[in-house]
């Protein structure tokens, strides 16, 4: 009996980690995007001498983003009710 009161619970936790998942996915699609727009606009600022030191920062600064990212692409929270 207590079995099927809580199934319902149970589905709508999984019906909810479903879409923290979808959300992660989407977040980690942003981060990837975001990391290489910084790099380039890092390396155009460098290369060019417009700000130096700036672009040298948003370099390395996308170059971190980008290692984050793919930490949590390789360890991502799991997202499933067992």
């Amino acid at each position: 009996m207590f079995l099927y009161i809580l199934s319902p619970l149970v589905d709508f936790a999984n019906l909810i980690a479903a879409y923290f998942a979808e959300i992660w996915g989407f977040l980690i699609f942003i981060g990837n995007i975001s990391s290489f727009i910084v790099v380039l606009i890092g390396a155009i600022l460098w290369f060019t001498d417009v700000n130096t030191k700036r672009g040298k920062a948003l370099v390395l600064g996308g170059i971190l983003l980008a290692i984050t990212v793919q930490y949590f692409v390789f360890f991502p929270p799991i997202f499933s009710i067992v």
